[in-house]
């Protein structure tokens, strides 16, 4: 895999917005060619995504001729090549290192794109409500998990040929219900807690659909907010 660097000599660095660009650009490019696509073939994949962008701007782009590049066309246009826009501005394994904002030594991409998804933790700085639905999602997958292996146990104990299998089968059956029920309390708990401070909970999978109490069905339904 041939990496893209640009010159570590402090002269010749270029403008972080021509770094950012240039990052974003040259992995579009490469994607685009790796999916055997030509431009105008990026171009109608993003028409018909919703957001056009012309063929002639999209070689403006990969050549370093377009003046800006907007939020909105990287997210059209990692859709486009079905990838993730963080991949776009920082293409780990394609540029070895990059500048996370303006007046910064350069940094190892793969650094810069943690701390971008927030993966990497940064003192001092707020992860907003990302620490809270990353827990949801854990418990949900808990969750899940104890009450398909709950639903296991419960057919191996009507299927068993012993007492011995019945009664282990009965015991794995009575620990994964504690796990579940473990799983949704503290989902209920959390889901309150967000409600709390303003935020609309994830959506629940039918499964759980016992999490939230039936009194607060007009509190998280999003309709009903303003």
């Amino acid at each position: 895999m041939t990496q893209r660097s640009f010159d570590d000599e402090e002269d010749d660095f270029p403008e972080w917005v021509d770094r950012v660009q240039a990052n974003v650009a040259g992995e579009v490019r490469r994607r685009r060619k790796e999916m055997g696509w030509s431009a105008q073939d990026l171009a109608d994949r993003c028409e018909e995504l919703g957001h056009p962008i012309p063929r002639n701007v999209i070689a403006n782009m990969e050549s370093g001729r377009r003046a800006s590049l907007p939020l909105v066309d990287v997210l059209v246009l990692a859709a486009a090549l079905e990838t993730y826009p963080a991949c776009l501005v920082f293409p780990v394994g394609y540029v070895d290192r990059t500048q996370e904002l303006p007046f910064q030594s350069l940094v190892p991409t793969w650094d810069a794109l943690r701390r971008f998804t927030g993966e990497q933790e940064v003192p001092g700085h707020d992860a907003g409500l990302v620490p809270d639905f990353e827990a949801h999602a854990s418990l949900v997958r808990t969750a899940l998990a104890a009450l398909d292996e709950q639903e296991q146990a419960r057919f191996a104990a009507r299927t068993a040929t012993s007492r011995a299998q019945q009664e282990e089968a009965e015991r794995k059956r009575s620990a994964y219900a504690d796990q579940a029920i473990s799983a949704k309390y503290k989902l209920r708990y959390l889901r309150r807690e967000l409600l709390d401070d303003g935020a609309i909970p994830p959506d629940l999978p039918a499964a759980l659909h016992d999490v939230d109490p039936p009194e607060w069905a007009p509190d998280i339904t999003t309709e009903e907010r303003p």
